[in-house]
């Protein structure tokens, strides 16, 4: 028996590939097939199904692709409304992967597919749970309001997510090893585990929402608790995931093109087109392209792709790191922003070498900002998570919050006369929001490198206790 957890941090996404005695399975893939198949190949094994949790929205899920390229069987639970050919799953359903069986348990809540499958081995015992949205390490799947269900408000599913649990998951045994779908990062919880792998007993014992004395109404209020709007690109990947997308291969071979340095900037010069900036916050800070939004691959790239590109199907050129340009095409891929027209070939150096114009960002370090804090004309504005920020930050009239995730929404009410000092956790949020700042007019805005980590070190007035920074 195998068990492989395939882990991507920039998603905070688990997918599972499982096999035994030459058959395989995989459980919620990425858009990229490739390591699955090549998984399967070096055991010699065949991807027999592909099982999907529920219809993703935080990711384009590679389930089309991988089962044209295997003829696998595509399973979802109950009510999954798919445009595509699938096999849909009754509650206590089983599969036979060799020696193994998986069992679907319907467990509504997070979506009304939401299924986990119950792992019991060639003895007969209930050895995993594989269980989606439903149930993480530290959480529970909020209510996936992106689907907008008729007729069913979040209440309601919070609901049916309270019964699952209660009536599916609580009662299997407790060294039952859990496997979930998203650990810390994802937008489909709050306040998951760093830890991506752990055991339903430590969970029953640990987890908010598995408290046994804890009522219908404590659950439903806690789990709807703070709860946003989710981004645009979430709808646009439930469609995707329900109907259908290009095959990653497509959109490699049309967008993995190198452009010269004149047609890159013929193309950056339409209106529509936008120039993202993938290589490090140290590197774009020194130098790039003028009006160039700034999305690193070093940190959490696709969700703020998603967060802040509103429209999936804007036409996207690239400046990537030497030997990156696929990487960065996938992972746009992997969010349903298909529309790369290619990369900047030869980098910033080519485009300095041509005489192009260039910009760069003023970045200070947190001890060269302590000497400034007190002066009467500075302005701060802190770029991190309402929690974040409510935990703890910077204590003075003249700090201002505002979310990186809302800046383009609420960005018309900061007075662009002023000389902004920017921070977030680490100091890559920050050069996002001065990269946005700066296309939007803002001609004086000061990166702090570091971040609040480094702030946290100086003499500076804190208000609200320790924060927990990313």
């Amino acid at each position: 028996m195998i068990i492989e957890q395939i882990y991507t941090k920039c998603l905070a996404q688990g997918a599972y590939y499982i096999e035994s005695d030459g058959e395989a399975a995989v459980i919620d893939p990425l858009r990229e097939p490739t390591p699955y198949i090549e998984r399967a190949k070096k055991n010699k094994a065949k991807i027999k199904y592909i099982f999907e949790t529920h219809i993703h929205a935080d990711f384009v899920s590679g389930h089309l692709d991988l089962a044209k390229k295997t003829a696998a069987t595509i399973v979802f639970g109950p009510n999954a409304n798919t445009h595509f050919d699938c096999y849909n799953a009754v509650d206590g359903e089983t599969f036979k992967i060799g020696s193994l069986t998986l069992k679907v348990m319907h467990t509504p809540g997070h979506t009304l597919e939401s299924v986990s499958y119950l792992l019991i081995d060639a003895a007969g015992k209930n050895h995993a749970l594989f269980s989606g949205d439903t149930l993480f390490l530290g959480d529970v799947g909020i209510p996936d309001v992106a689907q907008q269900y008729k007729d069913i408000s979040k209440e309601k599913l919070a609901e049916m997510l309270f019964e699952s649990l209660r009536s599916k998951i609580m009662p299997l045994e407790d060294n039952i090893i859990l496997y979930p779908a998203h650990g810390a990062g994802s937008a489909c919880g709050k306040n998951m585990s760093k830890e991506t792998i752990g055991t339903l007993g430590d969970q029953k014992s640990s987890n908010y929402a598995l408290r046994a004395d804890m009522t219908k109404e404590e659950f439903v209020s806690e789990v709807l608790k703070g709860i946003g709007s989710p981004p645009p690109y979430f709808i646009e990947n439930i469609l995707l995931n329900k109907t259908g997308y290009t095959d990653l291969d497509v959109i490699l071979s049309k967008s993995n093109t190198p452009l010269s340095v004149q047609l890159f900037e013929e193309l950056a010069q339409k209106k529509e087109t936008l120039v993202l900036d993938v290589r490090t916050q140290q590197e774009f800070v020194k130098s790039h392209i003028p009006g160039a939004l700034f999305i690193g691959l070093n940190g959490g790239f696709a969700p703020w792709v998603g967060a802040l590109i509103s429209d999936i199907n804007q036409p996207i050129l690239l400046v990537v790191p030497e030997g990156c340009s696929e990487e960065a095409i996938t992972r746009l891929a992997r969010v349903g922003y298909d529309n790369s027209l290619g990369y900047l070939e030869g980098g910033m150096s080519a485009w300095i070498q041509a005489g192009k114009t260039t910009e760069q960002i003023t970045s200070i370090t947190a001890k060269e900002f302590e000497q400034r804090f007190n002066t009467k004309s500075i302005a701060v504005l802190d770029v991190r998570k309402d929690g974040e920020y409510n935990s703890a930050h910077l204590e003075g009239n003249h700090v201002e919050h505002l979310s990186l995730d809302s800046i383009h929404q609420k960005i018309q009410g900061i007075e662009s006369q002023k000389t902004y000092h920017v921070y977030c956790g680490g100091g890559y949020r920050s050069v996002i929001a001065t990269s946005i700042l700066k296309a939007n007019g803002f001609s004086n805005v000061i990166d702090i490198a570091g971040g609040f980590a480094a702030l946290k070190k100086t003499q500076l007035p804190m208000a609200n206790g320790v924060c927990n920074s990313e």
